[in-house]
């Protein structure tokens, strides 16, 4: 989710001089820490020209949240020197971004276990200068994260210094072999517990960054829930169940994202499911989301929108749909409901960010929040007050 430093009475100073934000994990403003290592494997993430912008959404996304890697360093030579917490406009995190590869191999101490590229750009391509910053990590004894549509492990010079390094490259978008895709059967229906699709407006617009903290604040208020990303950085992240549903032949997606979802339910018995969107349904350059819509057969969706963007991400010629206009084709396409509306705070003041979700809920009639800069107690509210009978767990996590 990209999210442009808000106005000063939102990102005021502590006593510290570091600037306080709403920390979406918790109910009180506070400096976040630097993420626990999970798995022990350290990670330097590739972001040049792009960290806190649209296209760097996997850099941004991973040095907010990773269950897989530790992120040592960012590399932006634009932003060299600024801590990648502060460069989101939110809290420190004590992930510094540096210049370059060199810069980032001489304060890491030992070499980083991988080296991910963090960015999404439309071509879904590497460029020729970033062939060589990649073979050159992996002259370093690094393993790479590929989440391109182009895959390295094909490419005989990839091959060929990957092999000799005896490093691996992970080229996350390879869907599994035709032979073992599934197509849709309509098992959906022995998930019983709610369905919850986060879709949006746009693309990078913050469905995966929602998803996370939807599915974080109910498992803090003992709601047992799962999250199945349905792109290349929720994998990256770590999460356990998913999919790159763009790297799916179409007869496939619905099918396979159904499977996914039987498995969570079978292998985890969550009270919740909820879903990760990609780009938008009405947005005709995209069409995973009426997959996304077909395969999970959502019991409820909750809508992201940035109020601040005039454009369709890298289509200027194309206005921003309304949330209303959005709702209805949803609405009208599936047998669901969109009972919330969450906002990416991009080019808003903490004013506006206020006005809008008051002028949207008596709008729309729906709940209206900010993940990143509201309390994640309002996500909740909004799964309990549609989902009933899920009340009496979260009660009971908030006491």
């Amino acid at each position: 989710m990209f999210t442009a430093p808000l106005s000063t009475p939102l990102n005021a100073l502590n006593a510290e001089g570091h600037p306080v934000v709403w920390n979406y994990t918790a109910m009180s403003a506070r400096p976040r820490s630097r993420g626990k290592k999970i798995s022990g494997a350290t990670a330097v993430v590739y972001c040049e020209a792009n960290f806190g912008a649209i296209d760097g959404k996997t850099a941004n996304g991973l040095v907010r949240h990773s269950e897989k890697y530790e992120i040592l360093s960012v590399i932006d030579s634009e932003k060299a020197g600024l801590d990648a917490g502060v460069a989101l406009g939110e809290m420190p995190n004590a992930i510094p971004i540096y210049r370059d590869l060199a810069d980032a191999l001489a304060h890491s101490g030992d070499v980083p276990d991988y080296f991910i590229y963090g960015m999404a750009p439309s071509s879904g391509m590497l460029s020729l200068r970033e062939r060589g910053i990649v073979l050159k990590a992996i002259s370093h004894g690094m393993n790479v994260v590929n989440g391109l549509h182009e895959f390295l492990n094909d490419d005989p010079e990839f091959a060929a210094a990957s092999a000799a390094m005896n490093v691996e490259i992970i080229d996350i978008r390879r869907p599994p072999s035709t032979k073992g895709l599934r197509t849709f059967s309509g098992r959906i229906d022995e998930v019983t517990c709610p369905r919850i699709a986060v879709l949006g407006t746009d693309c990078a617009i913050g469905k995966r960054t929602t998803a996370t903290v939807l599915a974080r604040a109910l498992n803090d208020r003992g709601v047992k829930t799962v999250m199945v990303g349905t792109g290349q950085t929720g994998l990256i992240q770590g999460a356990r169940y998913g999919i790159a549903l763009d790297a799916v032949p179409s007869q496939f997606c619905a099918g396979e994202l159904e499977a996914t979802i039987v498995d969570a339910f079978k292998g985890e018995n969550p009270d919740v499911i909820i879903i990760e969107g990609q780009g938008a349904l009405s947005h005709p350059a995209y069409s995973t989301s009426s997959f996304i819509l077909r395969g999970s057969r959502p019991d409820a969706v909750v809508l992201q929108h940035a109020p601040g963007r005039a454009s369709r991400c890298d289509f200027a010629q194309m206005p921003m749909p309304t949330p209303a206009s959005e709702i209805n084709l949803i609405q009208t396409f599936a047998d669901t409901k969109v009972i919330g509306l969450t906002l990416n705070h991009e080019n808003m003041t903490r004013a506006e960010v206020d006005a809008a979700i008051t002028a949207y809920e008596c709008e729309l009639g729906i709940p209206t929040t900010d993940a990143l800069t509201r309390s994640p107690e309002r996500l909740v509210e909004m799964v309990v007050s549609a989902f009933p009978e899920i009340e009496k767990k979260a009660a009971a996590g908030a006491q």
